[in-house]
């Protein structure tokens, strides 16, 4: 079983950032067209896509390339050996925190759309949430699916241009 610390950090980090992502998008939303909750709906699944990509990788990155990379101080590679150090952490974060928010956030703007396009094209709100929820889900598991395999055969890559976005953003 997990550390109880890491087990609590987690439910008050995923409150805390579901309890953002949702206000955001629902403030934004709220007042939107239907083109702008597209946009913020795609986007939001975009991000889920990406994490997901970013929690694979880390679990599959070879730590003794960043190590050959460390020694010659190139940017990024010490925190990719952390990444990869904390692997199972940093997989958790990506994959179920960001991942599953990202998942539920796409599903309740999915829901705003369907009431959007049922108002405004006189269409069954049931029907029209089937549709909506139907594409959501397909766009953001089939996403996630690619991304796993990309993820998967290029996770050095990936995990050292995150160790240099983490480097650039210390510094």
């Amino acid at each position: 079983m997990q550390n109880k610390s890491w087990i609590i950090k987690v439910f008050i980090l995923t409150f805390v950032i579901c309890l953002l992502i949702s206000g955001l998008s629902n403030v934004i939303a709220s007042n939107a067209n239907i083109v702008i909750l597209l946009i913020i709906t795609i986007l939001i699944i975009f991000i889920g896509i990406i994490f997901d990509i970013i929690g694979t990788a880390v679990l599959t990155a070879n730590e003794a390339t960043f190590h050959a990379k460390a020694s010659n101080k190139i940017d990024g590679s010490k925190e990719s050996i952390k990444l990869i150090k904390n692997a199972s952490n940093i997989a958790n974060f990506c994959n179920d925190i960001i991942g599953d928010i990202c998942g539920i956030v796409s599903g309740s703007m999915g829901a705003m759309i369907a009431i959007t396009l049922s108002n405004k094209l006189s269409i069954n709100s049931t029907l029209m949430a089937l549709i909506v929820s139907s594409i959501i889900s397909s766009i953001m598991v089939g996403g996630k699916a690619i991304g796993k395999n990309i993820a998967i055969k290029e996770s050095d890559k990936i995990i050292f241009a995150v160790g240099k976005v983490l480097n650039k953003t210390k510094k």
